[in-house]
Order: C-alpha cells, then sequence, then structure tokens
C-alpha cells in the first residue's frame, strides 16, 4: 500500500447539506506537560499525510472518532496485516492513545508505527480527500448522538454523509456503527436502511466477536443501556 492517500489538500467546498463546522469537544481539563509535548512533538509526527503508508499492509481501516484509543490498538494487535487511520479532535483522546505507543521523553524521537496514522481534525475532511475506493473498512463506535431533534444535522451519521462514505469505500468494504443512545439507534436505521449505497441485517444486540470492547461500551452498560452493533455493507 504505497499510494499517496491525500494527494490533495483536505476540500474547503463542503457538499451542500453537510454542515462545515465540526461540533464537539476539543479540550477538557488543562492538559500536563507530557500531554502538551505529545501533542506539539508526537502528533505531527505520526499525522496521516504520507506517501508509502503501511507498506505490506494488506488492507486499510479508518476508525472515525476513536475515544481514549483502546479499541485502535486492539485491532492493531489483532489485525497485524491491516494498517488504520484513526481519527480523533479530543486532544486528551489523542494523549490517551499516545501515552500507549510513545515512551515518555521520545515524543520527538519514537519510530513511527509502521500500521497506524492519527487524523487529529474533521474525519470528514479526510473522507472527502481520500482517493476513491481506499478504505477497506470504516469504525465508528458510540458516536456523541446529539439526541435534540434540532441537532441531527451535527451527526456523523448524516444524509449527505452516505455518498462520501460510499466513495471512500471499496465495494464491499464493511462501515461498522455501534450505539447506546436509543435516538442514535433509531436514526442510524432511519437514515441507512433505506440507502441504495449500503446493505446491512439487523443489528446484533451482544458486541459480535471480533468486535473489541470500548469504555464507553462499558460505561453504557454499567448504566443500563443496551448497545446495537450494526454491520454495513457498501454496495
Amino acid at each position: 500500500m504505497t499510494e499517496d492517500f491525500l494527494a490533495e489538500e483536505p476540500p474547503t467546498d463542503w457538499p451542500e447539506g453537510v454542515p462545515h463546522r465540526l461540533y464537539g469537544r476539543r479540550r477538557g481539563h488543562k492538559l500536563r506537560p507530557r500531554q502538551e509535548r505529545l501533542l506539539s512533538e508526537a502528533v505531527p509526527r505520526i499525522r496521516f499525510a504520507d506517501t508509502g503508508f503501511a507498506e505490506g499492509a494488506t488492507a486499510l481501516w479508518m476508525e472515525v472518532g476513536f475515544g481514549g484509543g483502546e479499541h485502535t490498538l486492539a485491532l492493531l494487535r489483532e489485525h497485524p496485516t491491516t494498517a488504520i487511520i484513526a481519527s480523533e479532535v479530543y486532544e486528551h483522546g489523542l494523549c490517551s492513545l499516545l501515552t500507549e505507543i510513545v515512551p515518555d521523553g521520545a515524543e520527538s524521537t519514537f519510530p513511527l508505527p509502521g500500521r497506524l496514522r492519527l487524523w487529529p481534525s474533521d474525519a470528514r475532511e479526510l473522507l472527502l480527500a481520500l482517493p476513491e475506493a481506499s478504505l477497506d473498512r470504516l469504525y465508528l463506535m458510540f458516536p456523541d448522538p446529539w439526541p435534540k431533534t434540532r441537532h441531527a444535522k451535527r451527526r456523523f451519521v448524516h444524509p449527505e454523509m452516505l455518498p462520501i462514505l460510499s466513495r471512500a469505500l471499496k465495494p464491499g468494504a464493511q462501515w461498522r456503527i455501534a450505539s447506546d443512545d436509543p435516538t442514535y439507534q433509531a436514526w442510524v436505521e432511519e437514515v441507512v436502511r433505506p440507502s441504495p449505497l449500503f446493505s446491512g441485517e439487523a443489528p446484533a444486540e451482544e458486541r459480535p466477536e471480533g468486535w473489541p470492547p470500548t469504555r464507553y461500551e462499558a460505561k453504557a452498560i454499567v448504566a443500563g443501556r443496551k448497545p446495537k452493533y450494526w454491520v454495513w455493507t457498501r454496495v
């Protein structure tokens, strides 16, 4: 996989109906010195923008909104011939993942992992910029549900996003979604089920084999919410 997967600058002209503004937290409590170094020194080195990324990998996956990074890192361990682009804008989430792979004090010198790159910006920009049929799989695990009706346009699952996702995915590629929010669960069915771009069975109500657990899933279960898990196939 030696192609230049970012052959152009992320577009500034958005498709009609797709909100240009990215909603969601970028920063929480004050960053510690180690976190500041990870963001200023490690992130630029591992940011996805290069040619020759994941040479020798047999598949390219992307995770949108990786949270604390435990799901992404589990995928890397369990699929040794797969490369992953992990997207997250929340600074503490970026630091959480990087802490697991970057030794303290080596933020500017650590060896880059051969199968992982980060996208610390709006994932939609990268999906619009990727060449057609680049991705073998896409993950959206427990996204912010934006449960109020007036905020529906802020959801990543959105009618205007489906052609963008379909273009970036290879025919037959999977789009895996998990959500514990009843409003978002109904929204996924409402938006994706009628689309001719994706096909899929009814969602599983127990985490399927091969789906690494996440901290958000654990919190949802403790709180009494019941996650659902979809596998949509790009037609």
